[in-house]
């Protein structure tokens, strides 16, 4: 493999599983302050400043377009992403009917399986029979699922009309990053309550549209097609970056715009902590990829807990923690690595040209 005059930067070694698996418990550590009414000290809280949610996000842009562009068609990228995100999430499902099933929950209605299937094919929500089932949602967390789901099919569609235009990729998801982040920011200085217990239902419905977040799945994107070309601010200064991003967001105003300056600032902080020290995550995860896992299961987790009482206490953070790990791992082995294996990785094909100037590179 080509690496690039920085060191010896490879495009495909990189701590992203690591950084993944960290804000997999960012999400979890603040779900279970709020649902186990745990008290955190008060530099705890600072821990926000690197939320998951966002992470994932960009992360998401960087390899989902990466995956996209060494494709074989449009086909087999649809598969590997129904691959990547289905099987964990069915037996996930599966899972929780079996849990609630056990506390008392029905799910012999045709109510109920409709929801089911619903659910299967990213629809989530919680209805009105499960609201008493835990903390009151099923699974908060998985909201995401249909906000990437989104993501996955605007992506080819951008790659499609950069075509179609005759203007370079490069400059088309350049403009295109430029106007859904002014549609993100407007959204942010409009409903500062997202993504709050507070939020409004207009704001509730605005967190499960794509184009809300698009912006930072785009700087994944930009960041993916450009990384060897930055090498040099990039590769190996993760801790600079970091600086940086600690001193923006405490000396910046509070507002939804710079809340959403300092998401980008991050994006690239957290890129580049990928590319830093980049074997930490082979050596610390042994290839084992269970930040999926955690994800979606530590809300089934905070339910039980919260269903048998184990609400107010410090160990129980700990418990969630730990039974969360042992579910995601039990997944990544029994369930999502081996259907990651059918995955079917090549070259880009020119079914949608292109002038990404990596494609070499990653082929690798």
């Amino acid at each position: 493999m080509e690496t690039s005059p920085v060191g010896n930067f490879e495009f495909r070694r990189n701590n992203f599983d690591l950084l993944r698996l960290l804000a997999a418990t960012e999400v979890l550590v603040f779900h279970a302050k709020s649902h186990l009414d745990i008290d955190f000290p008060t530099w705890a809280d600072k821990l926000w400043y690197f939320r998951g949610v966002p992470v994932f996000f960009v992360i998401s842009g960087f390899l989902v377009s990466a995956s996209f562009e060494r494709s074989n068609d449009i086909f087999s990228y649809f598969r590997n992403r129904a691959l990547r995100i289905f099987p964990g999430l069915w037996v996930c499902l599966l899972m929780t009917v079996l849990v609630a099933s056990y506390f008392g929950f029905s799910f012999l209605s045709a109510g109920a399986v409709k929801w089911f299937f619903l659910q299967m094919f990213g629809g989530i929500y919680t209805p009105d029979f499960l609201k008493g089932f835990g903390f009151g949602s099923y699974n908060g967390s998985l909201w995401t699922i249909p906000v990437e789901l989104q993501f996955y099919i605007v992506l080819p569609v951008l790659y499609y009309f950069s075509r179609l235009t005759n203007i370079s990729e490069n400059v088309f998801l350049l403009f295109s990053f430029i106007f859904f982040s002014s549609v993100g920011f407007t959204i942010s200085f409009l409903f500062p309550d997202m993504l709050t217990p507070s939020e409004t239902r207009t704001a509730q419905l605005l967190k499960y549209a794509f184009f809300t977040h698009f912006y930072l799945f785009l700087a994944g994107v930009l960041l993916q097609r450009s990384v060897s070309k930055l090498a040099v601010i990039l590769v190996g200064k993760g801790f600079v970056w970091v600086i940086l991003y600690i001193v923006f967001v405490f000396l910046m105003p509070k507002n939804p715009i710079f809340d959403c300056l300092s998401l980008l600032l991050l994006a690239v902080t957290v890129v580049s902590f990928a590319y830093t020290i980049p074997d930490i995550s082979a050596k610390i995860l042994k290839g084992n990829d269970i930040s999926y896992g955690v994800y979606i299961y530590h809300g089934l987790v905070l339910n039980i807990l919260v269903s048998i009482g184990l609400v107010g206490r410090g160990s129980s953070l700990l418990l969630t923690f730990v039974l969360a790990c042992v579910a995601a791992y039990a997944s990544w082995v029994f369930v999502v690595r081996p259907f990651l294996r059918r995955k079917r990785q090549s070259l880009r094909s020119n079914v949608f040209g292109g002038d990404s100037l990596e494609d070499a590179h990653r082929a690798g």
